[in-house]
């Protein structure tokens, strides 16, 4: 086989269309761009997105809208009403939270909300406290016990976000 024996594969390449070259060749007198309006002149042609003065669908649709913030914390919330199942138990920790069911994630920390009465007195350890929550649990002899929430270390699009903005300074 020589390189003159290498041929493109059939249908794959076509001919440029000769246009503006005569009646006899199917494409003069207009050039195949039909009579007058805005396709038959020469110049730009119409933006991308353009529909002919219509109001295009980028405009019709509704925008997303968020209020997300890449680096809020999602805590796992616990009231007080939930705690009566384990009122057998001296000291309550997250672990025995999910151990028991009685939440199904621990997210980025647990957090106690005053919902409901405390019907006895245990140690409990979580993120977060309410002040009503935190009234309950020592109102019935019972100790708050905060955890210390780790820092969150940002994800890579975060950190060189970070470190442009060093950059440009």
């Amino acid at each position: 086989m020589k390189l003159i024996d290498l041929k493109p594969n059939e249908g794959s390449r076509r001919e440029k269309k000769e246009v503006g070259r005569g009646r006899g060749s199917g494409h003069g007198k207009t050039s195949c761009r039909g009579h007058n309006g805005q396709g038959q002149r020469a110049g730009k042609g119409q933006r991308l997105g353009f529909e002919g003065g219509q109001t295009p669908l980028y405009r019709r649709l509704p925008k997303m809208q968020t209020n997300e913030r890449p680096n809020r914390l999602l805590w796992t919330i616990v009231n007080l009403s939930s705690l009566t199942e384990l009122s057998s138990h001296k000291e309550i920790t997250p672990e025995l939270l999910l151990e028991k069911g009685i939440i199904k994630h621990l997210n980025d920390g647990l957090r106690i909300l005053g919902d409901g009465e405390m019907t006895f007195s245990a140690s409990i350890m979580a993120h977060h406290f309410s002040q009503q929550a935190k009234e309950k649990i020592e109102a019935k002899g019972g100790k708050c016990i905060i955890i210390e929430n780790k820092k969150r270390e940002p994800n890579q699009k975060e950190a060189k976000v970070k470190n442009t903005t060093k950059n440009k300074r």
